[in-house]
């Protein structure tokens, strides 16, 4: 028998019979029926059989008593101390934008971690390379932004062998997109008055030729035992632990094969993350993505185009994009700048917040204006009408054009919101004539979402890159 008929006889093995919002109740596999409760009906058994768990919110308090911690807590103006357990809890005055409010640490030591109500939250990540990029230095709020205590660091093992696991967690050393994505969330806490929850980041990166090398890496087993790891350590403060999202950083990277097999190879990694989360009783986790435009189309063309499948195309994996990458400043090695980082954290955040109902226009359609072979009609599906920010071409180009044409003007279709008209000096031909947008050049088309950023810029809704076949009109 065949690899491919083994691995084809597995997915026959596995299913879904129950499925609710937040993920999988019931599932099968080859050993049986496989069923995962919530944290609710756990902590009602557990009522039931006597016993007393920690709920969520709240957990089991034991031993709470006034100790002196002049050896416990040496060098940490504190005060309010008490014994949890086997945590200290005191407030103090510690380094960092939180202000003065509640710690805990540890009896046998360890780092100072924030001490907030609700889950411990993740902020983790999946991606190539470039996703590895971090700033030196801690994060604005140094005790509640963490990575399990592995020494490792915000940024994992790079795929090259097993990350270790553990239930502790430690301060960062430097700050990756992740941390600073939980940086502007707890950036919007404070400034809403609410509380500051522990946040655990954690980025595993992979040197995949191909989103099919990816998904079968060492890095997603990596990441899974980050999951595995975040859990842990909730476990042990009396918490439970939730997965804010995962973010996906890989597209540039994929040299091999086509746009399709992009798509196929990130289903499959995803798809590799859900079986594992809610073997680990998480709910279904939000995957967000960067759409990364590349410096030249033809630089890139499948990871382009897989990544416009991807966004019509996933399944019922829960994926959105937060932003295309042409918004963002770069310097002249090509990386972004310390104020684009902080804006591409800001719109990830943004995307996290709304979940599934983040859309940013999305060009799907491109056909010759009945009547008119020199304006090409390109149709979009986006939360509100289309606003165009950049006179013409507005971030579209012509491809495969062989009579010479150029784009004259571009607008929004009046008779449409969602459509917008790129008109041309000459009716451009070609057998393989597309339209693209974004590709290798900044966009000028939006919807009307916007939001201030701590750089003092506004930040858009960027519509995602495309490269589109133009149609001849229907009634041509």
């Amino acid at each position: 028998m065949s690899d491919d008929d083994n691995e084809n006889d597995l997915i026959a093995g596995h299913g879904v019979i129950v499925r609710a919002a937040n993920g999988d109740v019931i599932r099968y596999d080859p050993t049986g029926l496989v069923m995962r409760l919530s944290d609710r009906v756990i902590a009602d058994i557990a009522l039931r059989m006597g016993q007393q768990p920690g709920t969520p919110d709240a957990p089991v308090v034991a031993n709470q008593e006034t100790i002196d911690t002049d050896d416990l807590l040496e060098g940490i103006d504190a005060w309010g101390v008490t014994r949890d357990g086997d945590w200290l809890r005191f407030t103090a005055r510690m380094p960092g934008a939180q202000g003065i409010r509640g710690f805990r640490r540890h009896v046998d030591g360890g780092a100072v971690l924030g001490d907030g109500p609700g889950a411990v939250l993740g902020i983790l990540a999946l991606g190539g390379p470039r996703a590895a990029l971090a700033t030196p230095g801690a994060p604005a709020y140094p005790h509640h932004i963490t990575a399990p205590e592995d020494d490792i660091g915000a940024v994992g093992m790079a795929g090259i062998e097993p990350a270790p696991e553990t239930d502790r967690l430690e301060p960062l050393r430097e700050c990756t997109h992740e941390a600073l994505v939980a940086e502007v969330i707890l950036d919007w806490q404070m400034e809403k008055f609410e509380p500051l929850p522990l946040i655990v980041a954690r980025a595993e990166t992979d040197n995949a030729p191909s989103a099919a090398d990816l998904a079968r890496g060492q890095a997603v087993e990596n990441l899974i035992t980050a999951a595995r790891n975040l859990k842990s350590a909730a476990a042990r403060m009396g918490k439970r632990a939730k997965i804010l999202a995962i973010h996906l950083d890989y597209a540039l990277e994929h040299v091999t094969g086509d746009a399709t097999a992009y798509r196929d190879g990130m289903l499959a990694a995803m798809q590799r993350i859900e079986d594992a989360l809610w073997s680990l009783g998480y709910d279904k986790p939000l995957f967000v993505a960067r759409f990364e435009g590349g410096l030249d189309p033809a630089t890139a063309p499948a990871a382009l185009e897989g990544q416009w499948e991807l966004t019509w195309n996933h399944g019922d994996h829960r994926l959105i994009h937060s932003a295309p990458s042409y918004t963002f400043a770069r310097d002249r090695f090509d990386r972004p700048t310390d104020d684009a980082r902080r804006q591409m954290a800001e719109m990830t955040a943004a995307a996290i917040a709304a979940g599934e109902n983040w859309r940013c226009p999305t060009l799907f359609l491109a056909e010759r204006e009945t009547g008119d072979r020199a304006t090409i009609r390109a149709t979009a599906q986006g939360d509100g009408p289309l606003i165009l920010d950049a006179d013409a071409p507005a971030g579209f180009a012509l491809i495969g054009d062989e009579a010479g044409a150029t784009i004259t003007g571009v607008d929004v279709a009046p008779d449409d919101p969602q459509a917008v008209l790129i008109r041309c000096d000459t009716p451009p031909e070609g057998a393989n004539l597309r339209l693209a947008y974004g590709a290798g050049t900044p966009g000028g088309l939006r919807d009307s979402w916007s939001m201030d950023s701590r750089t003092g810029i506004t930040l858009h809704r960027w519509a995602l890159p495309a490269i589109l076949p133009v149609h001849e009109g229907r009634n041509a």
